[in-house]
């Protein structure tokens, strides 16, 4: 009976110290956020709530107005439970694509719309991600910002399937948005030019190279595309949030020049870069005040 003890003894020990090195089991997502993050530890990933994401108004983004409406029409339908496409939004930076889809979440978060942020190195996690959201009754967009990959990377495969191309269907409460700075989402090379055929009546045939990075883009169903912006589309935008931190009209129409002289520092023309300025200019002016 000692001897049996002893064996009991010596398992609860070798137990105890197992749990010490194995990984803890991965928390239970909290579903009264609205936002989420995607989050890897210890080898283990888990739905990381953020109970504070960055609220931003539709009304509030000045100069996209087609963008906007057909992205709100598009998250409109799917969070009525009605067919709506996964969106890329593409285009130069500081334009308004990853606030168009903060802003959906403002406006449809009391409807049952969630985002979940999942980064391009977690792609590869989202068959997990799937799993954990396919039976929930909110209707959850994956946010994947500032997308882009380069050859071979697993993410990338990743996202094709989960857009279209895997043997599980995608669940009807789930769609992808992602932005990205070129429609392709992979580098071009020169040399992939040299893989163009010429058909015997003059056609044209792009190389399978080209045809796979094209591959990915083909598989979002709406395509979103943001220019950049001219001056009066600029200013339009310094003088929305410079009445938005507290300034008049007058005192926002006052501060023309000084909004040309900050984009001439900055090097351009866009819609983040006005609301720096506005944040500087205002802070200013009401601290004089």
């Amino acid at each position: 009976m000692n001897d049996f003890s002893r064996l009991i003894a010596r398992a609860e020990g070798l137990l105890e110290r197992l749990e010490g090195v194995l990984p803890a089991a991965a928390p239970a997502p909290d579903w009264t956020a609205q936002a989420f993050r995607w989050r890897r530890r210890n080898g283990r990933g888990h739905l990381e709530a953020v109970h504070h994401p960055h609220r931003i108004r539709l009304d509030d983004l000045v100069g996209i107005d087609e963008q906007k409406q057909r992205l709100e029409q598009n998250t409109r339908q799917f969070v009525a439970g009605r067919s709506a496409n996964n969106v890329l939004l593409t285009g130069s930076r500081g334009t308004g694509k990853s606030s168009l889809v903060k802003g959906a979440l403002n406006k449809f978060a009391a409807k049952g719309l969630r985002l979940i942020e999942v980064d391009r190195n977690d792609l590869v996690d989202l068959p997990e991600i799937v799993d954990l959201i396919a039976a929930r009754p909110e209707r959850f967009v994956i946010f994947c910002d500032d997308l882009s990959f380069e050859a071979a990377e697993p993410g990338y495969k990743a996202l094709k399937s989960a857009l279209d191309g895997s043997i599980a269907g995608t669940p009807e409460n789930l769609l992808i948005y992602a932005t990205s700075n070129r429609r392709h989402l992979m580098p071009e090379f020169m040399g992939e030019n040299l893989e163009l055929q010429r058909g015997g009546n003059g056609e044209i045939h792009p190389g399978e190279t080209t045809e796979e990075k094209v591959s990915l883009s083909d598989r979002f169903g709406l395509w979103l595309s943001f220019y950049p912006f001219d001056q009066d589309h600029y200013l339009a935008i310094c003088s929305h949030w410079l009445r938005e931190f507290g300034l008049t009209a007058r005192q926002a129409a006052a501060a023309r020049q000084e909004a040309l002289q900050w984009s001439l520092m900055r090097g351009a023309r866009s819609g983040r870069i006005a609301w720096q300025f506005a944040r500087d200019y205002a802070g200013r002016r009401l601290a004089k005040k």
